[in-house]
């Protein structure tokens, strides 16, 4: 009688473990990004600014180019508040980045992050969130209308059509040499510090020789 009543027992446990663990993976898909992230890798991209008006965390209207792009060194990310897997992950990867360069964050670099998500996470949302990653200035999280964000994110070649499939992705660029990169994946924050760091030099190589050219022309 004991070995059918503990048989009974035992049906009863794996059956209430495989029911949570699928109750789980269905939050998860829910939750985050339902593709596994890629391996970290990096291209080179040529980016397009829509313009078009976009909103900040502190709820300022705010242009992409115009008024964070422009004569800035950029580290940009696309995330969603209501992701718990992969966005957490690139936030925290930002975040590293911010405290790496310091006090160069909002003066010759600027940090953005996008939500691919406009229709739920509205500026309020977006500061909720960035308190958690965020320390300092030059940093602008990003939303607005979804045809806003839309366009946003076909010009610089993130969007996609299901956004819990998005990938974790990070472009690093100078707002004046445009030249850009994209890393996918999980990519090291001091990967990411080198290339602003080399984007830095290229800008003031650059205008050493055009400081030494005027010269020479007088």
């Amino acid at each position: 009688m004991n070995r059918f009543v503990n048989r009974g027992l035992l049906t009863f446990c794996l059956l209430t473990v495989g029911i949570g663990q699928a109750l789980a993976h269905s939050a998860d898909e829910h939750a985050g990004h339902n593709m596994p992230p890629k391996s970290a890798t990096s291209e080179s991209a040529q980016v397009k600014f829509a313009d078009v008006a976009l909103v900040d965390q502190h709820g300022n209207a705010v242009r992409l180019e115009k008024d964070l792009v422009t004569d800035k060194i950029v580290v940009m990310s696309f995330i969603y508040t209501s992701c718990t897997t992969v966005c957490p992950v690139v936030s925290s990867i930002m975040g590293k980045v911010q405290k790496q360069l310091g006090a160069r964050v909002g003066t010759e670099v600027q940090l953005v992050s996008i939500s691919i998500d406009p229709q739920r996470d509205d500026a309020k949302r977006l500061n909720d969130y960035a308190r958690n990653f965020q320390n300092g200035p030059g940093w602008s999280w990003l939303t607005g209308s979804s045809q806003s964000v839309n366009a946003t994110l076909k010009g610089l070649g993130t969007f996609s059509g299901d956004f819990k499939s998005h990938q974790p992705l990070i472009l690093v660029g100078d707002g004046n040499s445009r030249h850009w990169t994209r890393y996918y994946g999980f990519t090291d924050p001091t990967v990411l510090t080198r290339e602003v760091e080399k984007l830095s030099g290229q800008r003031n190589a650059h205008a050493k020789h055009t400081a030494i050219a005027m010269e020479h022309q007088r």
